[in-house]
């Protein structure tokens, strides 16, 4: 399935979901070695991005609830690399994620330069 679909697919289950409860965007992150346009590592660059994100955050009642470094896999292929970073940001609703993605201001293309890798996973 192309990525394309499947962004598809995943943004019309984000739709259907009952807009009244929260839900969870889980983040994995791999950070590039070396940002071409700034010269900082990827995870220097994703904090950049973070502190530019927060108070988009803010204005929406979203908020990062967990971030961490993976240690080691307890179930799944072995052979698999680990994720720099896991993040969990809590949005109070559906409306509240779907209001961010469409703000013109939001740094994603600070997000992009920062990492070589990612998924974003919706939960509820």
């Amino acid at each position: 399935m192309s990525e394309q679909l499947n962004q598809k697919n995943s943004f019309k289950k984000l739709q259907d979901f009952s807009d009244s409860r929260p839900v969870f965007m889980l983040n994995y992150l791999n950070y590039k070695e070396t940002v071409d346009e700034t010269g900082k590592t990827g995870k220097e660059a994703y904090a950049d991005y973070l502190q530019a994100a927060v108070p988009f955050f803010e204005t929406i009642n979203a908020e990062i609830i967990f971030k961490g470094s993976p240690l080691a896999t307890i179930l799944g292929p072995s052979e698999e690399p680990l994720w720099d970073e896991v993040l969990i940001v809590r949005y109070a609703n559906k409306n509240e994620f779907i209001k961010l993605m469409a703000m013109k201001d939001y740094p994603r293309d600070l997000r992009a330069m920062a990492l070589s890798d990612s998924r974003l996973i919706f939960c509820k």
